[in-house]
């Protein structure tokens, strides 16, 4: 059986995933354990390469995921810090390792919104090639979006379609809207936790004025959006990555951080707009103190708590399902075509 190890090289975080492939009926049930229903909003239409009605199953080996925050300052400088590029190459030393270990035959890494910024990128590239002997591909915004929505996508079997997945990720948010025979419309906004963070919560904790600021800049960016994505048509509306994650893990008052209990998890439109206003008025230490709470998203999910609430309140969406399974779990469908 193939194994195959894909590696997502974001703004705030470097992931690795070393998975086989076991066929699976699409239709079957999916289930998660913290929390089922469905997050409905209205309904839309189609047009792109089908999927076919089986579908590989990823059978994960190893999950792992490192805070190197490679966009640091990037917004600000346009370029790749030295000490991010080191946090980076290290983390990635350790992922050569697990990759020989568990013998994976192709390698993908991917690379997103900080390094798609950066004008010293190929420092990064020359990096990468040393230590995996791959280059790591620097996607557009759009290419991210469909390896997004292919990884979250394929557990939602009984779900109304067409789904919204929303990527908020450190750099950019990706929106793709789609259904079963893939992607119809998908759009790639600069707003991301990292990058709206640094460019205005300054205070801790943050006023009001900055946090009506990163609303405001989530508004500019959903307005572009909706130029080519129809959001408001999503019947469901799917979450991934740490911003998602952990509003969910809060809304649902878990002792500490548990992907099984996250994935495929329901978080009412309520919910997820009580979790962004009490991350909001916390202080840096109150957030960090919190059990579900990544060390590396403390200075962070503020950020994007209010980017997640503002894009629910636009989709009109009832519910938010989180999914543990996102670009990473696409790049990896990828090396299996």
């Amino acid at each position: 059986m193939t194994r195959v190890a894909a590696v997502d090289c974001g703004t705030n975080s470097i992931r690795l995933l070393v998975a086989e492939a076991v066929s699976e009926e699409a239709g079957s049930a999916a289930t998660g354990s913290a929390g089922t229903g469905s997050a409905g909003t209205g309904s839309a239409a189609s047009t792109t390469p089908a999927l076919g009605r089986t579908t590989p199953r990823l059978h994960a080996l190893v999950r792992r995921m490192e805070i190197v925050r490679l966009g640091a300052g990037v917004d600000r400088t346009g370029e790749l810090a030295p000490d991010a590029l080191d946090r980076t190459f290290a983390a990635l030393r350790d992922y050569a390792k697990e990759i020989d270990r568990l013998g994976a035959a192709k390698v993908r890494m991917v690379a997103t919104s900080a390094t798609r910024d950066a004008r010293n990128r190929d420092v990064l590239v020359a990096g990468v090639r040393s230590i995996l002997g791959v280059d790591p591909e620097v996607i557009t915004g759009d290419e991210e979006a469909a390896l997004s929505y292919a990884g979250a996508t394929g557990e939602l079997h009984g779900h109304p379609e067409p789904f919204l997945v929303a990527d908020i990720g450190g750099g950019s948010t990706e929106l793709v809207l789609g259904d079963a025979d893939g992607v119809h419309a998908a759009r790639s906004v600069n707003i991301g936790c990292v990058r709206l963070a640094e460019r205005h919560l300054h205070d801790d904790p943050p006023t009001a004025g900055q946090l009506a600021a990163v609303v405001a800049d989530a508004h500019a960016a959903f307005d572009l959006a909706e130029q080519t994505v129809p959001i408001r048509c999503a019947a469901t509306f799917v979450g991934v990555a740490g911003t998602v994650t952990t509003v969910a893990a809060l809304a649902a008052d878990l002792p500490g951080y548990d992907p099984d209990r996250i994935h495929l998890s329901v978080t009412a439109a309520s919910d997820v707009a009580a979790v962004a206003d009490r991350l909001a008025a916390m202080s840096h230490a109150q957030r960090a103190a919190l059990p579900v709470m990544h060390p590396g998203r403390v200075d962070v999910i503020v950020a994007g708590a209010l980017v997640m609430r503002t894009l629910v309140e636009r989709v009109g969406a009832s519910a938010v399902i989180a999914s543990e399974h996102d670009i990473l779990d696409g790049i990896a469908f990828s090396l299996l075509g």
